[in-house]
């Protein structure tokens, strides 16, 4: 019986092994991917685990409004960004193929902001980009575009670095992250670890000195006729100061800050600031950011952590007791067949038991009369 039983335990120790083998390596790195049927939340926030847009705000910002029809002019308010992520599943099962295919998914990007106070719109953009599924980096494609308005530049950009997300398990070390204005992917540092909303992230800083933009002429001669008429060329300079937290799982962004600033610099006069904004997602956006990476955590670590070393102590344990029954029962059964070969032998060298008449001729001689009397 034991026999049998540790038969059985060490049956099941095998396949929870298997099982924990596969959840780690086969299962664990299918969820470790951008997925194809990622949907953009509606007002309701529906369908679950759909990506809700961020939200930033810059108090006291300076910033340029351009309008139709009208001198450009630099005011001042608390400016909103709004960036919406939406996977494109029509532009990846046509576009992806070849070495991208199976690798790769497309997304749209729509970043708007607005003046909060007059709730005018200052500035749009519209992207689409490959990301790789596994690292979240930006691919080379075709097809990808960047349009923005105003006097940030033509639809031509060739993406690459991190975007909208970091990789899953993000690493300490150092990354590229894309930067919409300059149009390239630049270096961002690793700058410590931080609890955001009770969520421990990993905080990576990128510094942009000021940097030409290269910004056609014809535009930046606007800008001159308008804050510098005596001004024969010129050119506006960019510089930001980018903190990305992220949740390091899942390779979410769960807060964002970014300082920047634009300013003209004409060959004549003094320059003139066209924006000096400090953006940070509001505190709805973080506690939305830090749920949806928990989440996406929690189910990681289960499929990826929990579940193989559950299998794998289950496994190991029904191993040594299943080994340990089936050795006990052939110990058993070997004993009890040794015991039954030296009953046998017993029997076969016993002197057999005395007859009755035997018993009465052995010792001493009978006398005469005493057997008649017997």
């Amino acid at each position: 019986m034991k026999a049998r039983l540790g038969a059985v335990l060490f049956g099941i120790g095998v396949l929870c092994l298997v099982l924990a083998a596969g959840a780690a390596f086969f299962v664990a790195p299918t969820v470790t991917k951008l997925p194809y049927d990622l949907k953009l939340c509606n007002a309701e926030n529906k369908p679950e685990g759909c990506l809700k847009p961020s939200v930033a705000v810059a108090e006291n910002a300076k910033f340029l409004q351009l309008k139709k029809d009208a001198p450009p002019t630099v005011q001042t308010g608390t400016l909103q960004a709004t960036t919406e992520v939406a996977p494109q599943a029509g532009s990846t099962e046509s576009e992806m193929t070849g070495d991208l295919e199976g690798k790769a998914v497309v997304w749209g990007a729509y970043g708007t902001v607005k003046w909060i106070q007059t709730g005018e719109v200052i500035s749009q953009y519209s992207a689409e980009l490959a990301l790789d599924r596994r690292t979240a980096a930006a691919v080379g494609w075709d097809k990808q575009f960047l349009q923005a308005d105003g006097p940030e530049g033509p639809s031509e950009v060739t993406f690459g670095g991190q975007t909208y997300k970091f990789p899953f398990h993000t690493e300490r070390k150092d990354y590229e992250y894309f930067d919409r204005d300059l149009r390239k992917a630049l270096p961002i540092r690793f700058d410590g670890t931080e609890k955001i909303n009770g969520t421990e992230a990993y905080r990576f800083r990128q510094v942009i000195e000021e940097t030409d933009l290269g910004m056609p002429a014809e535009r930046v001669g606007g800008l001159l006729g308008a804050f510098a008429p005596g001004a024969t060329s010129g050119k506006v300079m960019y510089s930001n100061t980018r903190t990305i937290w992220i949740e390091p799982v899942s390779g979410n962004l769960v807060k964002v800050q970014e300082q920047q600033k634009k300013t003209l610099v004409p060959d004549q006069g003094a320059p003139t600031a066209l924006l000096d904004a400090d953006f940070v997602y509001t505190d709805e956006t973080i506690a939305n950011s830090v749920e949806s990476a928990g989440k996406n955590r929690d189910k990681l670590l289960l499929i990826g952590r929990t579940i193989p070393l559950v299998l794998t102590v289950v496994g190991a344990l029904a191993l040594i007791v299943g080994l340990w029954l089936v050795l006990a029962g052939r110990r058993a059964t070997a004993a009890a067949r040794h015991r039954a070969a030296g009953g046998d032998a017993d029997a076969t060298t016993a002197p057999a038991p005395r007859t009755s008449s035997e018993q009465v001729t052995s010792g001493a001689p009978v006398r005469d009369g005493e057997a008649g009397h017997r």
